[in-house]
């Protein structure tokens, strides 16, 4: 599998395990041992991620994809321990669909930026 399709995948499954309905006065454990499990697919699929071009000013663009991928590694780290043990489920599912959609951003700049990469070396348009 591609690092695109199992960064998608992650995705993916991480939104719908964070969206899974909870039953009132039921316990809480499935769902936060499912979204846990889909959150170290999606930090695997970032750590799977490439440092970016080391030509000119795309390595400035690469830089800043990688510092912003650092970024979102650390927020999984916080988020996966609150996921287990923060008593405001609400607040949880909210801050796991942030980062859903901040992943989602980071992949999409990264593909941006590796369009761009293989259109320089093209020699695209000018």
């Amino acid at each position: 599998m591609s690092t695109s399709t199992t960064m998608a995948t992650a995705i993916t499954g991480l939104a719908a395990a964070a969206q899974q309905p909870l039953r009132e006065g039921a316990p809480t454990t499935s769902w936060r041992w499912s979204v846990r499990q889909t959150m170290a697919a999606v930090r695997d699929a970032l750590m799977q991620e490439s440092s970016g071009s080391e030509d000119g000013w795309l390595a400035a663009r690469g830089g800043a994809a990688f510092r912003e991928r650092n970024t979102l590694l650390a927020r999984l780290g916080d988020l996966g321990s609150r996921v287990l043990e923060d008593a405001d489920i609400d607040l949880v599912r909210a801050d796991v669909g942030r980062l859903v959609t901040d992943v989602s951003h980071h992949v999409q700049r990264v593909n941006d930026l590796a369009y761009d990469e293989v259109e320089l070396e093209l020699g695209g348009e000018e």
